[in-house]
C-alpha cells in the first residue's frame, strides 16, 4: 500500500513537469550563442557573395567539415536546412514521384510499400510512413542492431519492401550501436526490390557521453564494395549540436542518389540558407572543434543520465529494465503495463512520451517501453519526475501485477 500513499501524495505535489521530446536545454543552448555574431564575411572560401542565390549542394567547406564525421565524401554530400527529417520526408516523396537510380518505376506507381521499421524506433520516422500510406512491418532491436535474420528474410521475399528506418548509433530510444556485422549485412543483403533503400538517420553521429565514443561501421562504403552503391541514404543534422531550431542538415549517398536528390530539390528550391552555413563553418572550424563543443554539451546532459539511472536503479529494483546509453538523447525503460504508467503520470503532472510512440501505429504489442527524454529540465526537475515516474511504476505494478 506505500506505492499508493506515495503517489497520492505526488498527486498533491501539482507538479508540471515534461519528459515528452528530446530537446537541448537553455544551457546547452547557451554553448552556440557566439554564433549570434556570426559569419564575419558574406564571402565562402571560393570568393562565392552567400548572400544570393546558388550552390544548391552547399557550401564546399561545410560539407568537407563534416564529410568524416558522418562517413560520407564530402563531394556526396548536400546540405538542407535545420530538418534533418525535412531531408528524409522529401526523399520519400521524391521517390514517390521520380523513379530512384536502379528502379523500374515510381513508388507511388507500386500496388504496395512497405518499410521495416526496428523497434523500438524514433516515431519521426514512423508518421513520415503513415502520411503517405506506407505500410509498416516491425523488426525487433537486439543489442548489435536490428534482428538481422528477421531483415534478410523479409527483405528477399517480399519486392514491396522499399526501405528500412534506421538510427544506427545511439539508437533512439535504447542507445544501441549498431555493430559491424550488422552493417555489412545491411549492406550486402540481397533484396528483392532492386530500389531498396536504408535510410541512415546518424542523427547522434557525435553526441557522445564518455571518453570512448563508439565506433560505426561505414554504410556507404561497404554498400558500395558489395555492389549496391545506391543502397543506403545517409542523414545527419547539427540539431543538438548547435541551435536546434537554426541548425543545418546533411544528405549523404552515392554519386547517381546525389544526382537524382538535386534534380528533384532544384524545383523546389533555388539555393539553400548559405549564411547560416558560413556561420557554421566560422563557429565549428573543423572536426576537432565540434568534438571539443560536443565535449561541453557531454558535461551537461551527463549528469542527467547518471541521475536517472541512479533513481531508477535506487526505486525500482526488479520491477523495471532500462537501458544506460553511451551517447544520444534518450532512455527506454520497459515496464509492465507502460500506457497505464504513463496515464497515472500524467495525472501526476509528468508529461511523458506516450506508450507506444516507438512503435510503428503507436502500438506496442507488449505495452512495455517508455521513451525517457533527460536532457532538457534542471536535475532538480529531472529528479522530481523520474522520482515520480518510479511512483508510478511501482503503484501499477501493486495494482495490476509486474
Amino acid at each position: 500500500m506505500s506505492a499508493q500513499r506515495d503517489y497520492a501524495a505526488l498527486v498533491q505535489r501539482d507538479l508540471s513537469l515534461d519528459l515528452t521530446r528530446g530537446k537541448p536545454s537553455p544551457r546547452q543552448l547557451d554553448l552556440s550563442d557566439a554564433m549570434l555574431g556570426l559569419p564575419t564575411s558574406h564571402l565562402t572560401a571560393a570568393g562565392v557573395d552567400a548572400r544570393n542565390y546558388g550552390d544548391l549542394q552547399g557550401l564546399p567547406e561545410l560539407r568537407a567539415l563534416f564529410a568524416p564525421l558522418i562517413q560520407v565524401p564530402a563531394g556526396q554530400i548536400v546540405v538542407g536546412g535545420n530538418s534533418s527529417l525535412t531531408l528524409m520526408h522529401d526523399t520519400v516523396v521524391h521517390a514517390l514521384l521520380s523513379t530512384l537510380p536502379g528502379g523500374e518505376r515510381r513508388w507511388v506507381e507500386e500496388p504496395q510499400l512497405t518499410f521495416l521499421c526496428p523497434v523500438p524506433g524514433y516515431d519521426r520516422h514512423f508518421t513520415i510512413c503513415e502520411r503517405l500510406g506506407i505500410t509498416m512491418v516491425a523488426v525487433p532491436m537486439t543489442a548489435d542492431g536490428p534482428d538481422m535474420d528477421v531483415v534478410e528474410r523479409l527483405v528477399a521475399t517480399d519486392p514491396t519492401v522499399k526501405g528500412i528506418w534506421c538510427v544506427p548509433k545511439y539508437s533512439n530510444p535504447s542507445g544501441i550501436v549498431y555493430s559491424d556485422e550488422t552493417v555489412r549485412r545491411l549492406a550486402a543483403m540481397p533484396t528483392a526490390a532492386p530500389d531498396f533503400r536504408v535510410f541512415w538517420d546518424n542523427a547522434y553521429a557525435v553526441h557522445h557521453l564518455t571518453d570512448t565514443p563508439a565506433e560505426l561501421a561505414d554504410l556507404l562504403a561497404l554498400c558500395a564494395e558489395h555492389g549496391n552503391p545506391d543502397r543506403a541514404f545517409v542523414y545527419a543534422s547539427t540539431s543538438k549540436v548547435t541551435f536546434a531550431g537554426s541548425g543545418v542538415s546533411f544528405f549523404g549517398s552515392s554519386p547517381a542518389n546525389v544526382q537524382w536528390f538535386l534534380a528533384n530539390t532544384s524545383k523546389q528550391s533555388i539555393g539553400p540558407d548559405k549564411i547560416n552555413q558560413l556561420r557554421h563553418v566560422e563557429f565549428l572550424r573543423d572536426a576537432e572543434g565540434v568534438a571539443a563543443h560536443m565535449r561541453k554539451h557531454a558535461e551537461l546532459i551527463g549528469p542527467k543520465f547518471e541521475l536517472v539511472d541512479k533513481v531508477l536503479t535506487e526505486r525500482l529494483g526488479d520491477l523495471a529494465t532500462w537501458t544506460s546509453p553511451k551517447g544520444g538523447y534518450f532512455i527506454s525503460l520497459e515496464v509492465p503495463h507502460a500506457r497505464e504508467v504513463v496515464a497515472r503520470a500524467k495525472a501526476a503532472g509528468i508529461a511523458l512520451t506516450p506508450a507506444g510512440a516507438t512503435h510503428p501505429y503507436g502500438d506496442d504489442p507488449a505495452d512495455r517501453t517508455i521513451r525517457i527524454a533527460p536532457t532538457y529540465p534542471d536535475l532538480d526537475e529531472l529528479e522530481q519526475a523520474i522520482e515520480g515516474l518510479a511512483v508510478c511504476v511501482r503503484l501499477v505494478a501493486e495494482e495490476l501485477g509486474a
